[in-house]
C-alpha cells in the first residue's frame, strides 16, 4: 500500500455508519473527513478540499440529494465525484442521477465494494457530461 490515496468527505447522519466507512477507507490509505449532514458538508467542503464525497440520502437539515444539487451548482465543487451510499431506492437513484451523482452503493454494503467504488471514481475523475447520460451510465455500472 502506497501513501494516502486521496481525501474523502464522508457525509452520513448515523455516527456508526460514518465510522464504518471511515475505518474501511483509512485501512486502504485514504484520508477521511466526516460530516453529519448536508449543511455540515457544505460548510466543510471548501476547507478540506476532498477528492470525493460520499453522501447518505436521508439526513436532517439538508438531505443528500439536495446537497449533491448544491455541490453541482457551485463552480468550485461541480467537478467533485459524488457517491451516494444509501438504500438506493428507484427514487434515490433517479433523483440522484438528475442531481449529478456519479455512483450509488446500497446499504448494507460490502467494504470491498465501498473501496472499489471510491477508487474507481477517484481514478476516473468526473469527465464533463453535457447531457447527463455519461453520469447515469457510470452510476449504473458502479451500482451493479
Amino acid at each position: 500500500m502506497s501513501g494516502a490515496s486521496g481525501r474523502v468527505l464522508v457525509v452520513d447522519d448515523n455516527k456508526v455508519i460514518r465510522q464504518l466507512i471511515r475505518v474501511n477507507l483509512e485501512l486502504e490509505g485514504f484520508e477521511v473527513v466526516t460530516a453529519a449532514d448536508g449543511v455540515e458538508c457544505l460548510d466543510l467542503v471548501h476547507r478540506v478540499s476532498p477528492d470525493l464525497i460520499t453522501l447518505d440520502v436521508v439526513m436532517p437539515r439538508l438531505d443528500g440529494l439536495q446537497t449533491a444539487t448544491r455541490l453541482r451548482s457551485d463552480p468550485r465543487t461541480r467537478h467533485l465525484p459524488v457517491a451516494v451510499i444509501s438504500a438506493c431506492t428507484p427514487y434515490e437513484v433517479d433523483n440522484g442521477v438528475a442531481a449529478g451523482v456519479d455512483a450509488f452503493l446500497a446499504k448494507p454494503f460490502e467494504p470491498s465494494e465501498l473501496v472499489r467504488v471510491v477508487r474507481q471514481l477517484m481514478e476516473r475523475g468526473r469527465p464533463p457530461a453535457l447531457d447527463g447520460r455519461q453520469g447515469a451510465g457510470r452510476a449504473e455500472r458502479a451500482a451493479g
